[in-house]
């Protein structure tokens, strides 16, 4: 192939790369799911999905949601022929549920309605300005609201707790209803679950676009660190613990001296970046090994696979963690190793030809 034909591909690969990256900022859909930072999302009539997690203009669910919906929107529905069999966390000007929640309802809303064939099987904790109760609560309803209705066709077969004027059909009520002037709205389960999203999108954005970056500016370097990787494993990671300890340590020991707290602030900096950088070479260099077994070699498929198959396991509890720490130890230990050895070029090539070599470390 042409030096010419090369730098075409690689500008048309760098380019579907980077619309990925901007494609994963607005949001995410995945086969299973509704996840989005956009305009609307909805669950049609005749869509299953497992869950939704949404930052959007209106998040209206019309078909069925087998686990929870964590939505802050304008609006939030789940229409009559609606159903979500896990719990409905909403923040929203308005709250609908005209559908059937298989779980508990809680939310911040300006508006919350619960209509005539709305069905909540759990508890219903809400704060809003109004709050229009005409379908059925099988748990209990804890409610804060400057005024609440209970329609003559509600039933709340738990206790009702509630702050605000309550008027209507009070006979609704099964079991006891207190007044409690400190009800509030707990906003963590809404937020809690976007926010771990989010940030878990725009990282993997983050580590798409350093990827690209750098098997486009330097990709003989960058298949040299996947190299180090799968042939000495264990050499590279110890290498990468060493830099890991060692370099915190030489940075507190240079801010000691009189002009050395700007130098290790400087420094600080650009260990971040170094680790950072370790960290997306540790999962391109995994997951090319991986691929090489099944003799497929391809540095660009690597990247999206390991990074997102990083992304994922870090969503198990500590055992993700620890593996992608094991994994950063491995890219951090390769990035140095190969920095190192482009440096060792570097001045036996100057050695022997008796003056300076310019160069990259892509070379």
């Amino acid at each position: 192939m042409s030096t010419k034909s090369q730098l075409s591909t690689r500008i048309v690969v760098v380019a579907i790369a980077t619309l990925l990256v901007l494609a994963l900022v607005p949001g995410v859909a995945l086969a299973q799911s509704e996840n989005g930072v956009s305009g609307n999302v909805v669950v049609a009539e005749d869509e299953t999905v497992d869950e939704v997690n949404a930052v959007s203009g209106n998040v209206v669910v019309e078909g069925t949601v087998t686990g929870d919906v964590n939505a802050v929107s304008g609006n939030v529905i789940v229409a009559e022929r609606g159903e979500v069999r896990g719990d409905v966390n909403a923040v929203g000007g308005t709250v609908q549920i005209d559908g059937h929640v298989g779980g508990s309802v809680a939310g911040a809303a300006g508006t919350l309605e619960i209509g005539e064939s709305g069905i909540v099987d759990g508890s219903l904790e809400v704060g809003a300005g109004t709050v229009t109760i005409e379908g059925t609560i099988a748990g209990d309803a804890m409610i804060g609201a400057e005024t609440i209705t209970l329609g003559e066709s509600a039933a709340i077969e738990g206790n009702l707790r509630y702050d605000g004027n309550l008027q209507g059909n009070t006979g609704a009520v099964a079991g006891e209803i207190t007044q409690d002037s400190s009800l509030g709205v707990d906003l963590a389960p809404v937020v809690l679950p976007l926010a771990s999203w989010i940030v878990a999108a725009y990282a993997l954005a983050a580590n798409l676009l350093l990827g690209v970056v750098l098997l486009a500016l330097f990709p003989r370097f960058s298949d040299g660190v996947a190299a180090r990787v799968a042939a000495d494993p264990v050499r590279t990671g110890v290498i990468g613990l060493a830099v890991l300890i060692g370099v915190p340590i030489l940075l507190v020991a240079v801010a000691l001296t009189v002009i050395g707290i700007p130098l290790s602030l400087v420094g600080a900096l650009a260990f971040a970046f170094l680790v950072w950088v370790g960290v997306v070479y540790g999962r391109f260099a995994v997951a090319a090994w991986a691929l090489s077994l099944v003799d497929v070699h391809n540095r660009w498929l690597a990247l999206v696979v390991g990074l997102v198959a990083g992304a994922l396991v870090g969503m198990v509890p500590l055992v993700g963690w620890f593996l992608n720490f094991l994994i950063m130890l491995l890219g951090l230990g390769a990035l140095v190793g190969g920095l190192l050895a482009h440096r060792r070029r570097v001045r036996q090539s100057a050695t022997d030809t008796g003056r300076p070599e310019s160069g990259d470390a892509a070379a």
